[in-house]
C-alpha cells in the first residue's frame, strides 16, 4: 500500500476570534465592500484617495507544475519574474487616468463590472514604524466583467491585503492579487483588482 504525499501549505496562525477581532473586521469589511462599489460605479477619483502612497499591488503569473513543485514554483515572484502587475500607487492612477480620458482603446465603450468579495479574514494586526495600526487580510474575489455586446469574462481568485488605519481612515497599503486561472481568457487586462 503506497502513502499518499502531502502538498505543503502555509497556514499563518489563527487569530483570537474576540470582541476586538471584529470588530476591526466589520470595518475592514465595509472598506473592501465600499472599494468595490467605487470600482464598479467607475469612481477612480474616489478610489484613488483609498490607496497608500507607498502601495505595492502585485499579481503574479501563474504556472502549471508538476506535484510537490507548487510552492516553489507554481507563481512568478515579485523580485525576479514577470507578473500581471507589479505596481504602485502612480502607475495605478495613471492607467485609472487613461481610462477616464474616453480615448482608451480597451476600454471604449466602457466596460461594466461587478465585483463579489467574500470570505475576508484577518490574519494579522500590527502597528508600524509610523505608529499606525497595519492588518493583513485574505479574501476571496469575483469579478464579472462585460463589453460591447459579447464579450464576458470572469476573474475569480483570492487576495491578500495589508489596510492601514489612518488619521483620515483606511488605507490599501499592500495587495497581493492570486488569480486562479493560468491562462488570462479576457482579450485585456483593465480591471483593477
Amino acid at each position: 500500500m503506497s502513502e499518499i504525499a502531502e502538498v505543503p501549505v502555509h497556514t499563518p496562525a489563527r487569530l483570537p476570534r474576540n470582541a476586538r477581532y471584529y470588530e476591526i473586521k466589520r470595518e475592514v469589511e465595509e472598506f473592501l465592500f465600499d472599494e468595490a462599489n467605487l470600482l464598479d460605479e467607475r469612481r477612480f477619483k474616489e478610489w484613488l484617495d483609498t490607496l497608500a502612497d507607498d502601495l505595492e499591488y502585485f499579481m503574479p503569473m501563474t504556472f502549471n507544475v508538476k506535484f510537490g513543485e507548487h510552492a516553489a514554483r507554481e507563481n512568478t515572484t515579485r523580485e525576479k519574474h514577470m507578473s500581471w502587475f507589479n505596481e504602485g500607487k502612480w502607475t495605478l492612477t495613471k492607467r485609472a487616468e487613461q481610462i477616464l480620458t474616453g480615448v482608451h482603446w480597451a476600454e471604449e465603450p466602457l466596460s461594466r463590472v461587478c465585483r463579489l468579495v467574500t470570505n475576508v479574514q484577518l490574519t494579522g494586526i500590527a502597528t508600524n514604524e509610523a505608529g499606525e495600526e497595519e492588518v493583513s487580510v485574505s479574501s476571496r474575489f469575483l469579478i464579472y466583467q462585460n463589453r460591447c455586446e459579447h464579450e464576458q469574462y470572469f476573474f475569480v481568485g483570492d487576495r491578500r491585503d495589508v489596510i492601514r488605519r489612518t488619521v483620515s481612515g483606511w488605507q490599501l497599503a499592500k495587495r497581493e492579487i492570486q488569480i486562479h486561472q493560468n491562462v488570462l481568457l479576457a482579450k485585456n487586462l483593465t480591471v483593477f483588482f
